[in-house]
């Protein structure tokens, strides 16, 4: 316990080497904060949308936003290929154009691009306490790394930044810096996954726990973040090319933070005419793009 009282740690964070910290900080507590899991929150949003009576489409891509032909173009319809790569029309009065990193594709004029985030589960040798802990780690020269964190280790500093979040199910998640080596892929299906990224993000979490170390690494992945390429982002409003297209996309990291948020002022533009809840300012695409 003494070592937890110099390091300035919690007392009941003790899946981290206390030897290993020279600092702490509290950014909040449980009363100030909690933790969401991205694929239980949205996959749960959308069972409810079902249930009010919202058809989901899986395992289509969104070809095209076609606007009416008119001096003053509206949203007319939405072109997909479907599962089987058929092409299919569906009429619209409304389209919330939410596509992540691809958004651009659909609308070049949103200046969003895709950055690779590697990420890995795993489970610890024992249940941890619930923590999300963001690190900066200095590494020692004679850290063996692998793959392309090898090579910049070489020549820049030996600090590496990976968040982990303590999830209840005995799982932790952790992820690494973005990088924007491979292109942003036609699909998900398609993004590729570098093995010697994650193991990487495997070591740094467990050169400070033991726990992460000898634990079980469960799940290694990628995914792109949709990034603004112009101003801080997101975009969260109605576009100026076609009436009636509303916007919502470019968070970054923070999509399910402010995924919630975002979606009722969505529902406020589309529904009420214009966004009530708060003042979009910058993030409004007509005044941003």
């Amino acid at each position: 316990m003494g070592l937890l009282k110099a390091a300035g740690l919690p007392q009941d964070l003790d899946w981290v080497s206390h030897e290993a910290v020279r600092s702490y900080d509290e950014m909040g507590d449980p009363s100030t904060t909690a933790q969401v899991h991205p694929y239980l929150f949205t996959t749960s949003m959308a069972s409810m949308a079902e249930e009010a009576g919202v058809k989901i489409v899986l395992g289509a891509r969104v070809t095209g936003i076609n606007p009416s032909k008119s001096a003053n173009p509206a949203v007319e319809s939405v072109t997909y290929q479907n599962k089987g790569g058929e092409e299919e029309t569906l009429e619209a009065t409304h389209v919330v154009l939410a596509a992540g990193p691809w958004t651009s594709r659909l609308l070049p004029s949103a200046h969003i691009s895709g950055l690779r985030a590697h990420s890995v589960t795993i489970r610890p040798t024992r249940p941890v306490s619930a923590y999300c802990l963001f690190t900066s780690i200095d590494l020692p020269p004679d850290f063996s790394q692998t793959g392309e964190s090898k090579r910049k280790q070489k020549a820049h500093s030996q600090t590496v930044t990976p968040e982990i979040y303590a999830r209840p199910n005995n799982e932790i998640y952790a992820c690494g810096e973005g990088d924007t080596l491979v292109p942003l892929p036609e699909t998900t299906e398609d993004v590729v996954t570098d093995d010697s990224r994650c193991q990487d993000i495997v070591d740094y979490v467990g050169a400070i726990s033991d726990e992460l170390r000898d634990g079980e690494v469960t799940v290694r992945q990628a995914c792109y973040l949709p990034v603004c390429d112009r101003g801080g982002g997101p975009y969260i409003g109605e576009v100026k090319e076609m009436k009636n297209l509303t916007l919502c996309a470019g968070h970054s990291c923070w999509g399910i933070n402010n995924g919630p948020g975002t979606g009722k002022l969505v529902s406020e533009i589309v529904m009420e005419g214009k966004a009530k809840s708060a003042k979009l300012g910058k993030l409004d695409p007509k005044v941003s793009l």
